[in-house]
């Protein structure tokens, strides 16, 4: 049977962005926008340019069943992870 892996922390590549046209600028403002649904961070910069991060809510399920008879879980059967689809593709 599989082992209960679910204390562990999902082995992932880390992703690391630099917005090199965003360097040497100087920030004005930085506003966080959260409506219905939109979420967004505006970083503005003095010279009228803005770098505007758009954020979408993510849910993922892994499900299993799961016998508790003694008291531990014991994985009887999993499914492959659902993850919400996003509202940009």
């Amino acid at each position: 049977m599989a082992e209960d892996k679910r204390n562990e922390t999902p082995k992932r590549d880390t992703i690391h962005v630099n917005f090199e046209e965003a360097q040497g600028k100087t920030i004005e403002s930085i506003k966080a926008h959260v409506e219905g649904g939109h979420y967004e961070i505006d970083i503005n910069f003095t010279d009228k340019t803005a770098l505007i991060l758009g954020l979408e809510p993510f849910v993922a399920v892994f499900p299993y069943l799961g016998d508790w008879t003694t008291g531990e879980s014991q994985i009887l059967k999993e499914w492959k992870p659902i993850q919400s689809i996003s509202l940009r593709e």
